[in-house]
């Protein structure tokens, strides 16, 4: 049974060929037969069956409109200041239209409405305004004619760009993409992931209304196969990626075996949080676990909505990349955080469904799929560890599944070592600071990491022994336009946000100015 409410579907590829059928605001239907299926998954039930996929043909029709767009059409003679007011007019419109954006967004992949809107909307205007303001402050260098030569540097918009995110906050994922490539005078061709194509989809209308010139941005739907036609693709020149490491290395090799594209990968992680026993326990287990409860007197909890971060283990039901889904606890201090800890999980599960409104909901599961990836991983946990709270399905409607932690893993236990991506923690009773700060790098993921202790000399030495993209410091490192985030090791590679992404979208070009003359022979 479908769902009543009517959500845009086709794709939104923004010009004129004859051989696409053009429907208003350039959204235009596939010539693929096939379509992606969206379910609720609060309910299980279907959203839609129609979301067209982006084939050969439209992949192809989407790359000319880019080039032509880049090289001849008017965006290619666009000043930073008026690409500043793009941006600018484009972050205005995400705001303004937020609600029905987040809408489009949460019933495809569970998370609130609410949090979507005020986390995921609200930090992607921030980071498009941000990048408006560097669009016409793009500088280069010059260097002094020693040798009789003028050497100018200067920092070049690549050409046609594409991203691909990831389910779990694809609007997000799209202002770090599309932001600092279009400040940087690129364009760009986006795919959402199939499990999330509707907030995704929903974009194109803004662009157009915004003003951008035909090409600029345009909007792909599609799953493996439509990444791996804009990978090969030998016309686009980059390509940023969000998603798991397999995918990563696929997307990797494609883009080496067609032209040599540049990549950036931001991939998956299994961070850790280390607590150190002079810690503020409160504080620790805020930033830790709780997107929306607030830790008071006695370690007790209230009912009032606080949230603040999107990194911690019970944001967006634990699928986040960067969550510290590690946790390792002095052992002097067990006896005390562990009981408040699993309090906090037992009052989560009662803001577990729809019928908990506001912006104290957690969602569900993204589809059957990942739910029952979670649940095989809960399974094994169950043989290579401690069970202390959760480990069940919640309910019998939509894929809920119950905060879950696991104390004292085996070291070699898959809850342990692999990304769960899910409400699942861990937790390990550490003695010294060596011996942590050995398990904490022992992993194949680089991505995040956080260390709670008062002595800011111990904070910082942790902090730069940590072998990953970003530490925290008493909280886990919440994204910030101005800051980089990426990972290091099977994490991936290349940095999205701050100045360093404009660097990942440019090529830097040497002008040698002979003024010395002809020499004499």
């Amino acid at each position: 049974m479908a769902s009543n409410k009517s959500f845009e579907t086709r794709l939104f590829i923004n010009n004129q060929a004859k051989r696409l059928v053009i429907l208003t605001s350039q959204y235009v239907e596939s010539t693929e037969k096939d379509r992606l299926t969206v379910t609720d998954p609060r309910t299980g039930k279907i959203v839609t069956s129609d979301v067209h996929i982006a084939g050969h043909h439209e992949v192809d029709a989407a790359v000319s409109s880019a080039r032509t767009a880049f090289e001849t059409g008017p965006w290619s003679k666009c000043k930073g200041v008026d690409r500043a007011k793009l941006l600018h007019k484009l972050a205005d419109l995400l705001e303004q239209n937020s609600a029905a954006i987040a809408e489009a967004e949460s019933v495809a992949m569970g998370n609130p409405a609410s949090a979507v809107q005020l986390m995921d909307i609200g930090h992607a205007v921030d980071v498009f305004r941000y990048y408006a303001g560097w669009a016409d402050k793009l500088s280069g260098d010059s260097y002094p004619a020693d040798d009789g030569c003028l050497r100018i540097v200067e920092h070049e918009p690549i050409g046609v760009c594409a991203g691909i995110t990831a389910w779990n906050a694809s609007l997000m994922f799209f202002a770090w993409k599309a932001a600092p490539a279009l400040a940087t005078g690129n364009t760009m061709i986006l795919k959402a992931s199939e499990k999330s194509p509707l907030g995704f989809i929903a974009l194109g209308r803004l662009v157009v209304e915004a003003g951008f010139p035909p090409g600029v941005v345009q909007f792909l739907s599609g799953a493996a196969e439509t990444g791996k036609l804009l990978a090969l693709h030998p016309h686009i020149r980059k390509i940023s990626f969000t998603g798991s490491k397999e995918a990563g290395k696929h997307i990797q090799q494609a883009a080496a075996a067609s032209n040599l594209k540049r990549v950036t990968l931001e991939l998956g992680g299994k961070s850790a949080a280390i607590v150190f026993p002079d810690a503020d326990i409160r504080n620790a287990l805020f930033w830790c676990v709780t997107p929306s409860f607030k830790v008071v007197e006695g370690l007790k909890l209230t009912g009032e909505g606080v949230i603040r971060t999107s990194q911690t283990i019970l944001a967006n039901a634990g699928q986040i990349c960067a969550a510290t889904t590690r946790l390792y606890l002095h052992r002097s201090i067990a006896d005390q955080f562990l009981p408040a800890l699993k309090e906090i999980f037992q009052q989560a599960v009662n803001r577990l469904g729809a019928e908990a409104a506001g912006p104290m909901q957690i969602g569900p599961i993204v589809d059957k799929v990942q739910f029952d990836r979670i649940m095989a991983y809960i399974e094994s946990g169950k043989k290579d560890a401690s069970l202390l709270v959760g480990g069940m399905r919640k309910g019998d409607t939509g894929y809920y599944i119950e905060p879950t932690i696991f104390v004292n893993p085996q070291p070699d236990a898959a809850i342990y070592r692999e990304e769960i991506f899910g409400p699942v923690l861990t937790v390990r009773l550490f003695d010294d600071e060596e011996q942590v700060t050995t398990w904490t790098n022992d992993t194949e993921y680089g991505l995040s990491g956080a260390v709670y202790t008062q002595d800011i000399n111990r904070g910082i030495r942790v902090a730069k022994r940590f072998k990953s993209g970003s530490v925290g410091v008493n909280g886990v490192p919440m994204p910030s336009p101005v800051a980089p985030m990426g990972g290091v090791k099977g994490s991936g590679f290349g940095r999205e946000l701050g100045k360093y992404a404009l660097e990942e979208y440019t090529e830097t070009k040497t002008i040698a100015i002979n003024l010395a003359g002809t020499p004499a022979f």
